[in-house]
């Protein structure tokens, strides 16, 4: 059976179960909402066809600095309650030979933020594709994102927000090009 209509099904189910009246006109329709907008949508990313296709160019202009794409949106769903997380991503990187597009970036992004998620695993997993797909050891990754499973429930602060990161080649190992890297995208500086 299609998930989409194993998951309106249940759903109908969940919303029944709260007590919400599915003969009115504005909720019939929901779990069928619901349901596509799980498959389609928040959770694209769970099936390995919806990897993004990333093609890889020769550096031509033998470019040996950083690459960066920062601010790019981060929308996931926390996985232990089902809320969502929204943020933005730093990734940087430096060329070994290779580059990709830059929109390549963002779509690596949101493709594993398309799925049950938590910040430190996202975190790695964007550097580690990174890594594989360009043969490099330096890349870089920042996220900074609310939960709503903090900022909506539970302890209910809206203000805080949790910073991930994850360094990996030159990005770990030298203090000057890390601190380049937070005055890029607008972070503190490390002092040596």
């Amino acid at each position: 059976m299609n998930k989409i209509i194993k998951i309106e099904k249940h759903f109908f189910q969940i919303m029944k179960i709260l007590g919400l009246d599915m003969n009115d006109n504005n909720l019939k329709q929901t779990p069928k909402r619901v349901a596509k907008m799980f498959v389609e949508e928040i959770f694209s990313g769970i099936h390995p066809e919806n990897e993004p296709k990333i093609s890889v160019f020769e550096n031509k202009y033998k470019y040996k600095q950083m690459i960066i794409e920062k601010n790019i949106t981060v929308y996931s769903t926390c996985e232990h309650h089902f809320l969502p997380i929204i943020g933005k991503a730093h990734v940087g990187y430096i060329s070994n030979g290779k580059i990709i597009g830059l929109s390549k970036i963002n779509r690596i992004v949101n493709f594993y933020s398309k799925r049950p998620q938590v910040q430190e695993r996202l975190t790695v997993q964007i550097v580690d594709m990174l890594k594989k797909i360009l043969s490099i050891r330096d890349v870089a990754c920042i996220i900074e994102a609310k939960h709503l499973c903090v900022n909506s429930r539970g302890i209910k602060d809206i203000d805080s927000s949790t910073i991930t990161t994850e360094f990996r080649g030159s990005f770990r190992d030298d203090y000057k090009i890390k601190s380049e890297f937070f005055h890029h995208i607008g972070f503190f500086s490390f002092k040596t």
